[in-house]
């Protein structure tokens, strides 16, 4: 047993120095060998053999999604202060070998990509509003996200990274500009308001008053009717009336009668109608045979005179 143990001596040295070589690159990163300082090639996840003391392990870059936030300060054209609060999502373009050279050697270190990447994006973006009015940037969140990546797409490719999204998460101004915000909002709100009342009340007018004028045309329609239909009465009363008095007095002719016995009958009718239908109105007869002698002399003229002129 020793003479095997020092005849194979060099197989323990060789086991240690295997278990040195061996390295775990985890899912979702690769890792970059160098030969003393120079790039060798990329180990990809899992259990990997290095030459011991020769191949190092320079960087280990993770190829998941990143995100960073960001809060920086912007001046619109008319020189009002914006203030932005973001969120930036990007990650390595892909895991082939030329990409995760230009992501492992392009920067020393991942703060000074951080810093190089958020402050190329604060500028771009700063350089997009400066052409923009303060009343316009609210609605411009889209068309900021946008230009930002059309203007950086092609410096994050140079880099090995690829842009995935832009949340602008907030965008504030001065308390004074918000403040004077808020007032032109309520303004608007508040004319709008008014707007909609006069209308309201505009079309509460229009419809009584179209109300009203339908309720008068339908009076004064019913009223020309009545007035018609009573026009009617009349003039079928006073035909009945004449159709009454015409046969009454053929029929006293026939009998040989004196025709002002029809006078004094119509005379002590309007008496009677008087006395029954009156209403307080005060009507002076004289009731005397000279006054009734009078007023039937009076009627037989009226007749005579009518009579002449019908012919």
């Amino acid at each position: 047993m020793q003479e095997f143990i020092i005849s194979n001596w060099w197989i323990l040295p060789v086991i240690i120095i295997l278990f040195l070589g061996l390295k775990t690159v985890n899912q979702g990163t690769v890792g970059v060998v160098t030969i003393f300082g120079r790039y060798q090639r990329v180990l990809r996840p899992g259990l990997r053999l290095l030459i011991p003391f020769i191949e190092q392990i320079y960087k280990k870059i993770s190829i998941q999604n990143r995100s960073v936030e960001m809060e920086f300060q912007a001046v619109t054209a008319d020189q009002a202060n914006v203030y932005f609060k973001s969120m930036l999502l990007y990650a390595v373009q892909n895991a082939d070998e030329e990409t995760i050279k230009r992501v492992a050697f392009k920067f020393i270190g991942e703060r000074d990509l951080m810093q190089a990447l958020t402050r190329t994006i604060e500028g771009t973006i700063r350089s997009f509003v400066a052409t923009k009015r303060q009343a316009e940037i609210l609605a411009l969140r889209k068309e900021i996200v946008e230009y930002v990546k059309g203007q950086i797409d092609q410096l994050l490719e140079d880099w090995g990274y690829h842009l995935l999204d832009l949340q602008i998460n907030d965008i504030t101004f001065d308390q004074a500009i918000m403040d004077s915000m808020s007032r032109v909002v309520a303004s608007h709100n508040l004319k709008a308001a008014a707007e909609n009342e006069g209308q309201a009340l505009l079309i509460t007018k229009t419809k009584s008053a179209e109300a009203e004028g339908n309720a008068i045309k339908i009076a004064a329609e019913a009223e020309r009717q009545a007035a018609q239909l009573r026009g009617q009465g009349v003039a079928l009363f006073r035909e009945e009336v004449a159709k009454g008095m015409s046969q009454a007095a053929e029929q006293m002719k026939q009998a040989n009668l004196d025709t002002n016995v029809i006078l004094f009958s119509m005379w002590t009718e309007a008496i009677k109608n008087f006395a029954e239908v009156g209403k307080g109105n005060v009507i002076f007869l004289d009731g005397s045979s000279d006054g009734m002698q009078n007023s039937m002399k009076q009627i037989m003229g009226m007749l005579e005179m009518k009579g002449g002129t019908n012919r």
